[in-house]
């Protein structure tokens, strides 16, 4: 694949949070979304509300926001930050094994690697299962909610120890050095999800990763930030590890979701202006895809029906 534009420019101290650290990545051809950019909540289709909010808030630490009969937002403990909103559709089918298109996982990130430590001394206090691994750029455990949905838990670590290799980010999928991450976690206990905790990023299963980079790189405007990991493409504002993860794991037949699925219904990108959301609408408008609007925010799907909420922060 050929680099044509890379990122390159230089950066002052006081934009290190939110922009590249090194010449890395290929940008979006056209319009880019500014690196100030930022995830909100996933919005979730349950089969059992009661049974997942106990999963939520017991095993992942979630905090109640709001809730009524068939509905809730939970967040980071001190309520300041929600993070998914649960819907329940009775008899909803779960997750199959293999997935299914739409969503891969959901990954929330600790403010700190200590938070991860205590999370993960409290996962196996509580005799909760998870998988994990360390991506270079962060170190990360998983799980499914009782339907079978993914779920990340994770940590980054500093961007100043990112590397890259051949213009891209290098990211791997190596085991988590469990004994090294424990020894920070000091002698406080997991209380919840802590402030500062928010959305990283989401991860989707699609059809093809051509069509998908058209979608997402092409016309929202996301940065490719590793496309040799295999059958799955990382892209990203701001010269973060990526924002959205895709891929084909789910294979060539998988299914699109239905309202009859445990599922993701929407997640969103909150973005710092007026001008920023008019400009990602302009941009998805002119490579041809629709956009509708849904209040002040408006709503693209990518080809495989799962939606983006655009929302202004």
């Amino acid at each position: 694949m050929s680099v044509d534009r890379v990122l390159s420019d230089p950066v002052d101290d006081a934009r290190r949070d939110i922009e590249p650290v090194m010449d890395v990545g290929i940008l979006a051809p056209g319009y880019r979304l500014p690196g100030a950019m930022r995830l909100g909540h996933v919005w979730l289709q349950v089969s059992n509300l009661n049974q997942s909010l106990t999963y939520y808030e017991s095993v992942l630490g979630l905090g109640v926001i709001e809730r009524d009969d068939v509905s809730a937002m939970l967040g980071t403990i001190d309520g300041n930050t929600p993070l998914v909103r649960l819907t329940e559709q009775k008899g909803a089918k779960p997750m199959p094994q293999q997935g299914r298109l739409g969503l891969y996982h959901f990954a929330i990130l600790l403010p700190d690697r200590p938070s991860l430590a205590r999370f993960a001394l409290h996962l196996a206090g509580i005799g909760a299962r998870a998988g994990a691994s360390d991506h270079l750029v962060s170190e990360a455990l998983y799980l499914r909610d009782p339907d079978g949905l993914g779920i990340e838990v994770y940590a980054d670590r500093p961007r100043s120890t990112w590397r890259a290799v051949d213009r891209q980010l290098a990211m791997a999928t190596d085991p988590l050095d469990f004994e090294d991450l424990i020894t920070t976690a000091g002698s406080e206990r997991w209380q919840g999800m802590p402030a500062g905790t928010t959305m990283g990023h989401v991860h989707l299963h699609v059809g093809q990763l051509e069509d998908a980079a058209t979608f997402y790189h092409a016309a929202l405007g996301l940065d490719k930030m590793v496309w040799s990991y295999p059958s799955a493409l990382f892209l990203a504002a701001g010269g973060y590890h990526h924002h959205l993860g895709l891929n084909t794991w789910a294979g060539p037949h998988a299914a699109k979701p239905t309202d009859a699925d445990a599922r993701l219904v929407e997640w969103r990108i909150i973005l710092p202006s007026a001008e920023d959301v008019r400009g990602t609408v302009n941009s998805l408008r002119s490579g041809g895809h629709e956009v509708r609007e849904d209040g002040m925010d408006y709503i693209a799907t990518d080809p495989w029906d799962t939606p983006v909420r655009l929302a202004m922060a």
